[in-house]
């Protein structure tokens, strides 16, 4: 399946509409945007396995974007608009983009790479982008372009870029698929459609920027099923219980931060909207504590479906709301590859015990594009087809994985493993806690101490006497070695638009 079998039936159905202006991209609309660009592209002399790069807000065409890709068998390398400009050209320039399509939505990151960049097409939409020259209109240019789907059109795949073990993005190189974009074998369709019931009833909310991999994937994944994709513009705590009322969204998909926002809500503005309509609301990018997930299903109902992976697809694990009442806390079981827990030289570990995440496939499913030495450490010692991102976790008897932290943010205090996901649950529900991260801080006779720093609601007064009373918060709840031996105070933590915590940028503050 794929957006142009809808647009073949339902034509005037809405593929995509803007949460916050209205705008609605139909499926015959993304049909014939889609094919225009293709042979834009085509004709412009783009081959198979050539790269699209997209610098882009959340738009409806994005999608026009992604699909002319998918359905030329080239790559598409959707940027995050938030980065530096250095950032962003370091990002097109290595993946080789010969193609380069920006939005007059972000403008000024438009014009800054401009001249950094080197990309024989280059097409801007929604607007003229101020300082550029290089740009050409993007519905001039394919005002010519045929509306006709060229005969042979092979799938293609995103490669987007990934923090991966550590250091600088690196790009998540696929192998390009053996088979026609309309021919089945898309691997999102054909695990994630059957398990959350995606169709064409399916009414979508994504909260989150479209150029990271799971709300990328997945809106794409409706479409390809037939369904109606409500993107917003950028998360709103209130305006995405709205929306849920506004569009009888059946099916959604959030990070953990997204439901502390909405949880800390004032309870008449969480009451005020009526959710009843959601079927499935699925959660990943980050462990969710276990007093935040438990206070969703309480809200929401039974509803609540988890799974855990990564841009690299090297696995999936699953689990719905009845296996989490019976298991709070894990990520569940492996839906795809064999989940095996390693110590640091490569030995599996016995059940239970904590170590190195890697999944087991038949091949090594990607490797980082320019990056062999990062591919390479992303491998096990002695099994090239066993990979991991260098998350740390455990798994129980019956194979249900519980998630730790990341290796690189594990804290050796008195020689004694703290890991930060822990103490970071323990306070994330505290009523003086609007957003927190623990690290480990340089301490002459620990090596390291553990810290929290915490940034508190407007109107909460930080000082010694919150400190006290969190950290005995914290030690009420878990282990007492394991709670902040200090806590700060902040007025902003670093987190990127997906809520995920940037704790490397704030370990550099402390050292």
């Amino acid at each position: 399946m794929y957006p142009g079998t809808h647009a073949a039936t339902s034509p005037d159905k809405p593929a995509v509409v803007m949460g916050g202006s209205g705008e609605v991209l139909t499926y015959g609309e993304l049909e014939t945007g889609s094919v225009r660009l293709a042979n834009h592209l085509r004709d412009a002399g783009l081959e198979r396995g050539d790269v699209v790069a997209l610098v882009s807000d959340n738009t409806p065409r994005v999608y026009e974007v992604y699909w002319a890709a998918q359905r030329s068998g080239l790559y598409i390398t959707v940027v995050n608009h938030h980065l530096s400009a250095p950032e962003a050209a370091y990002i097109v320039r290595d993946c080789g983009a010969k193609a380069l399509i920006v939005s007059a939505g972000v403008a000024g990151l438009a014009a800054a790479i401009e001249d950094h960049v080197d990309a024989g097409v280059r097409l801007a939409f929604g607007g003229e982008i101020p300082g550029a020259s290089s740009y050409a209109d993007y519905d001039t240019a394919l005002a010519d372009a045929s509306s006709e789907p060229p005969a042979d059109q092979p799938r293609g795949a995103d490669m987007l870029y990934s923090s991966g073990i550590t250091g600088r993005p690196k790009g998540v190189l696929p192998t390009l698929p053996e088979r026609q974009v309309d021919e089945p074998g898309d691997t999102y369709v054909a695990l994630f459609g059957p398990r959350y019931g995606f169709g064409t009833d399916t009414v979508y909310l994504n909260p989150a920027p479209l150029y990271h991999a799971a709300p990328l994937r997945f809106t794409a994944t409706v479409q390809a099923l037939g369904g109606t994709v409500v993107v917003m513009e950028r998360f709103d705590a209130e305006k995405a219980l709205a929306l849920i009322e506004r569009h009888a969204v059946t099916h959604s998909q959030w990070v953990p931060t997204m439901f502390v926002r909405m949880l800390k809500l004032p309870a008449d503005v969480r009451t005020r909207y009526d959710v009843s309509s959601m079927r499935v609301a699925i959660h990943a990018a980050a462990p969710c504590p276990v007093e935040v997930k438990q206070a969703m299903i309480d809200w929401w109902g039974p509803v609540l479906y988890e799974y855990y992976a990564a841009t690299e697809a090297i696995g999936i694990t699953f689990i719905g709301p009845d296996e989490w009442a019976e298991r709070p806390g894990s990520v569940g079981r492996a839906g795809l590859g064999v989940i095996r827990i390693c110590d640091d030289e490569g030995t599996e570990l016995p059940t239970g015990e904590v170590g190195t995440v890697y999944f087991e496939r038949e091949t090594r499913p990607f490797e980082y594009h320019n990056d062999p030495g990062q591919t390479l450490a992303a491998q096990h010692p002695e099994h090239e087809n066993w990979t991991t991102t260098g998350d740390l976790g455990r798994v129980d008897a019956d194979g249900y994985l519980y998630l730790t932290d990341r290796r690189a943010f594990t804290i050796v205090s008195g020689g004694v493993n703290v890991y930060p996901q822990e103490v970071e649950n323990a306070l994330a529900l505290h009523p003086s806690v609007l957003d927190v991260a623990v690290i480990g801080v340089p301490d002459d006779e620990m090596g390291e101490a553990v810290k929290a720093v915490v940034q508190t609601p407007e109107g909460v007064e930080a000082g010694p006497e919150l400190e006290r009373e969190l950290i005995d918060f914290v030690r009420e709840r878990i282990a007492h070695f394991k709670a902040p031996s200090s806590v700060d105070f902040t007025d902003f933590l670093p987190r990127t638009p997906t809520g995920k915590l940037v704790k490397r940028e704030l370990r550099d503050r402390y050292l």
